[in-house]
């Protein structure tokens, strides 16, 4: 037995209806596109796998988040918080391939594999296999707050949330069925680690198949990571410390429509702030009748830094130019460098963050 999606409520519907605005809205919005939109989309996705890492205990600064999210840094074996911030952004990438796959189904892989993906890091917690024991969570001073249901149980209760996925309820929004499947997730407690991280990860999979945003602008994990208390108490109220799918989800729905309707204000904001610091940054160069190509490394400066190589393949010249570009903006007292050699990097200066707002 799962829990049942409650009926909406007036004020829920309405939120709801306020929320399918805003996605709407966000929808053309990234539709449309612009020069800034890949810079905002990697701080976008970097800030997600960041955040939903965090609420399990593994912490990384934004600039490095952002370079192993988008691939210009490469974590060591022996760091966990970078290697799990790199194995979540796998997850994310496997989501963006299975988001418009028309030969996709819901199974149990699925689900089994975007976990593998997350957790491979941690091959002492079985990635990519369903418990064989007893797991709960615990609080503060050791205490057991929560008592996953058996082992035994795991794979027919899984059977039934993916048979959930596939019958995906028409006359339930898309948003509903995402946290629906979340709280599934997070209540069998199917897996020995990493349940909390994939649940967020299948979460935004629901999203993503809707076809309507992108799955880092689609998922919650930044507003989960500012709320984690709030994340862990609501539910707290809902599972009542063992596993009880009769009791009312209504209380995990509402955080979830309100974590979306927060998450979506934002995300609009950013991409005004975005678009108007992109115009900003143009007529700083143009003013100093600087090549236009120096706004990509001036973006880039700005969200988790750039080095030689990130700038010259996205904007397209030669070693020597590149090299050549980033001094002027050393020279200039806009960007400040980083380490030496190969680990160079290059970030925004002070003066820099002023003149584009504060970023």
């Amino acid at each position: 037995m799962l829990y049942k999606a409650p009926p909406l409520t007036r004020d829920l519907a309405e939120a709801l209806h306020e929320l399918e605005g805003l996605r709407d809205a966000l929808g053309s919005r990234v539709g449309q596109g612009g020069a800034w939109l890949g810079g905002l989309r990697r701080l976008v996705k970097a800030t997600a796998v960041e955040s939903s890492t965090a609420i399990e205990g593994f912490r990384l600064s934004e600039e490095d988040a952002v370079a192993i999210v988008s691939g210009d840094a490469a974590p060591r074996g022996d760091d966990e918080d970078a290697m799990a911030v790199a194995c979540y952004a796998r997850a994310v990438d496997h989501v963006v391939a299975m988001a418009d796959d028309p030969g996709f189904r819901w199974d149990e892989r699925v689900i089994l594999d975007l976990h593998f993906d997350a957790c491979h890091f941690q091959q002492g917690k079985s990635p990519g296999r369903w418990r064989t024991g007893p797991v709960g969570v615990t609080g503060s001073g050791g205490r057991l707050i929560y008592q996953a249901p058996p082992a035994e149980e795991v794979p027919s209760l899984m059977a039934e949330v993916v048979r959930s996925l596939e019958e995906e309820d028409a006359d339930a929004p898309p948003v509903v069925r995402a946290a629906m499947t979340h709280l599934h997730l997070v209540s069998i407690h199917p897996f020995r680690d990493g349940n909390g991280r994939t649940a967020r990860i299948i979460q935004s999979l629901v999203l993503a198949r809707e076809g309507l945003l992108p799955p880092e602008f689609a998922s919650v994990e930044e507003y989960l990571g500012r709320h984690t208390d709030e994340y862990y108490q609501v539910l707290q109220e809902v599972q009542g410390g063992r596993y009880r799918p009769e009791r009312s989800a209504e209380p995990w729905i509402r955080f979830c429509v309100r974590a979306h309707l927060d998450q979506a204000r934002r995300r609009l904001d950013q991409i005004e702030r975005a678009a108007a610091r992109w115009t900003l940054l143009e007529g700083l160069v143009n003013e100093r009748g600087w090549p236009d190509r120096l706004v990509i490394a001036l973006e880039q400066a700005l969200i988790g830094g750039t080095d030689r190589a990130r700038y010259g393949s996205e904007a397209a010249v030669s070693p020597a130019s590149a090299s050549g570009d980033l001094r002027r903006l050393l020279d200039a007292g806009l960007l400040d460098q980083r380490g030496r050699g190969r680990s160079t990097m290059y970030v925004a200066s002070e003066g820099l963050r002023r003149l584009a707002g504060g970023e």
